[in-house]
């Protein structure tokens, strides 16, 4: 009998050892949020990308920013938009990226794109690195604050401060 019940007991720590690290998703415990990776096979413009996740291809839309943009057949293109599309594309073209969601900005946009915080294999949190280097502005959606709002305000600012990108002097007269 306590055989049984030490033998039972393996058996589960070991079943649950196998569904744990068989999964293709990561964990994050200390925010309990499931990411995802996935391969950038396609970069849209400094806000959008097209990645393969789960063999599957999707466009994801980077949350809490806004790159100027280049593919709007209703507009010109805008100041910058050339040089953070061409940014994201040496960048990202390529390369295995985390997609970390955010349960306050829902699954998709009403355009069906994934709505995603970006990291690199480094830990970088993309969407964050075109603010810093002023490849694209905060963005909002409907007023609805989202995780790295803050830290994502204040790389702008400090861009800003240092006239990066988009915010150099005589760059977006």
């Amino acid at each position: 009998m306590k055989y049984r019940k030490v033998l039972s007991l393996i058996v589960f720590v070991a079943a649950v050892g196998v569904f744990v690290f068989a999964q293709p998703s990561q964990v994050n415990n200390s925010t309990s949020v499931v990411e995802e990776t996935a391969r950038v096979i396609r970069v849209i413009d400094g806000d959008t990308v097209e990645v393969r996740l789960n063999n599957e291809k999707e466009t994801v839309r980077l949350i809490g920013i806004d790159s100027p943009e280049v593919l709007d057949e209703r507009r010109p293109i805008q100041c910058f938009g050339k040089e953070a599309s061409s940014k994201a594309r040496e960048v990202l073209t390529g390369k295995i990226i985390v997609l970390e969601p955010d349960s306050t900005q829902g699954e998709r946009d009403k355009y069906g794109r994934l709505l995603r915080y970006v990291f690199l294999e480094d830990g970088t949190n993309f969407n964050k690195f075109m603010l810093s280097e002023g490849y694209a502005h905060e963005y909002m959606f409907k007023s609805n604050s989202y995780k790295y709002q803050s830290e994502f305000i204040q790389a702008e600012e400090i861009a800003q401060g240092n006239k990066k990108g988009l915010w150099a002097d005589n760059i977006c007269n």
